[in-house]
C-alpha cells in the first residue's frame, strides 16, 4: 500500500531536520521560526527553495513576507494559495 506523505508533513520533516529546532515535539503550526530562532534569513532563502522544488510553485519577491512564510501552517497555507 503506497501512502502519500501529505505537504505538512513533508514541510515539518524538512524543518525538523534541517534547522534547530530545540524540541521537535513542541513544532506545532504556529510556532514562529523568526521569533524562536528557527530560520533566520538564510534559513528563510532555503526554506523558499525547498517550497518552489519539492511542492512545484513560484515564490516572488513580495510573496517573501511572515505572513507566507514565518510557521508551518503560514507556509501550508501559502502552498494551498498559489496552487489554486
Amino acid at each position: 500500500m503506497i501512502t502519500r506523505v501529505s505537504d505538512h508533513d513533508r514541510l515539518r520533516e524538512f524543518v525538523a531536520t534541517n534547522y534547530y529546532v530545540p524540541d521537535k515535539t513542541k513544532l506545532d503550526d504556529s510556532v514562529s521560526f523568526l521569533t524562536t530562532g528557527i530560520l533566520d534569513s538564510t534559513g528563510v532563502l532555503e526554506l523558499v527553495e525547498f517550497v518552489e522544488e519539492a511542492f512545484g510553485i513560484s515564490v516572488t519577491d513580495e510573496d517573501l513576507v511572515p505572513d507566507n512564510f514565518d510557521s508551518i501552517g503560514k507556509v501550508v497555507a501559502f502552498i494551498a494559495r498559489k496552487r489554486q
